[in-house]
Order: C-alpha cells, then structure tokens, then sequence
C-alpha cells in the first residue's frame, strides 16, 4: 500500500511540472509537439529510474565528500545510453529533442531524487519513486506539448483534425506559447487535484 502511495504521489500531489515546477528546461524547449513531450519524459523516465537503482543499490559504498559527483556520473551513464538508442533507432526524434538529450543529465528532478529518495530507501521504493515521478513527468510533458500542438497546428500526434488551410493560433508551438500553456495547465492540475482532496 505504501509503495502505491508513492507512486501516485509522483503523478498527483508531487507532480514534477504542475506541482513541484521541475525540469523546466525540456519542460518548454520540447514540448512542441506531443510526441516530442512523449518522447522526452520517457527518455527522462528511464534515466531517472536507472540512476535510482544504481544509486540506491550503490549507496551504503559511496563516501559522503563525493556522492554528488558519483551520482552525476551514474546519471550521465544512462543519458549516453538514451543519446545512443535514439540516434540510432528513432533519428527523428533524435533531431527534435537536440541538446535537451545530453541536458537530462543536468535536469534537478533526476539529481532530486538520487539524492533525496534513492540514497535513503531500499531498491524497491527507489524503483518505485523513480517511476511514480517519471510517469506523472511524461504525462505533464505529453498533455502540455498535446495542446499546444492541437492549438498551434491543429494536429495531435501529426494527425490533423482541422483542415488544411484553417487558421490555427501558431503562437502556441511558439517559446511563448509553452508558458502561457503551462500556466494554463498547471493552474487546472492544481485545482482538480485540491478539489479531489477536499
């Protein structure tokens, strides 16, 4: 029970992007498009639930002076790995997500939670954290990039449903646009959830 409590903390009242305001970096650059918001929280994802069992695995041998340095290494490890499989297997969404590949290494929602959470708890909760947190991660990142590309180009996923010609409101796939939609969506997340609650 306690495993799913957080688990569902990391979507719901811990929210990396709506709640806690992390990641902001590839939360505005990436998320263009839907898919591009897909494809970065998963990568994001991944990385984050690796570096936490490695870290939770490693941490009773790790001295104190350089845990953080070791965990920027072990975090980077599987960036390199996400940079390859990308490059090799998705070009195109290799293209898309650019530099924020290799900049998951810097993003503080990663480094957070080694060091917060998985330097502190078992490999089970650590796995556990590390997907909660990676989940409501790429769901905040797949909805933001979902409505600003169905504002922006009247698409979702690179389906159209508006018809060729029809104006959309381009300042939404716009740097711009990424604000105003996160403010958008972090407002309703936050007051869905507290009237949930309440």
């Amino acid at each position: 029970m306690t495993q799913w409590k957080n688990f569902v903390k990391g979507i719901v009242s811990e929210n990396p992007v709506f709640v806690m305001l992390l990641g902001m970096c590839p939360v505005l650059g990436v998320t263009s498009t839907a898919m591009n918001g897909l494809g970065m929280g998963v990568a994001t994802m991944f990385v984050l639930v690796m570096s936490n069992i490695v870290v939770s695995s490693i941490k009773t041998l790790v001295p104190d002076k350089v845990r953080i340095p070791t965990f920027i290494v072990i975090i980077a490890t599987f960036v390199t790995i996400v940079e390859m499989v990308l490059e090799a297997f998705l070009p195109s969404l290799y293209e898309q997500l650019g530099i924020f590949i290799p900049l998951i290494v810097v993003n503080c929602l990663i480094l957070g939670r080694a060091e917060a959470f998985a330097s502190k708890n078992n490999l089970v909760s650590s796995v556990v954290d590390g997907l909660g947190m990676g989940v409501g991660f790429t769901l905040a990142l797949t909805a933001l990039g979902a409505v600003r590309e169905m504002l922006g180009n009247g698409s979702i996923f690179d389906i159209a449903f508006v018809p060729e010609g029809a104006s959309t409101f381009i300042l939404f796939i716009l740097p711009p646009g990424a604000f105003i939609t996160l403010a958008f969506l972090a407002a309703l997340f936050n007051r869905m959830t507290r009237a949930a609650q309440n």
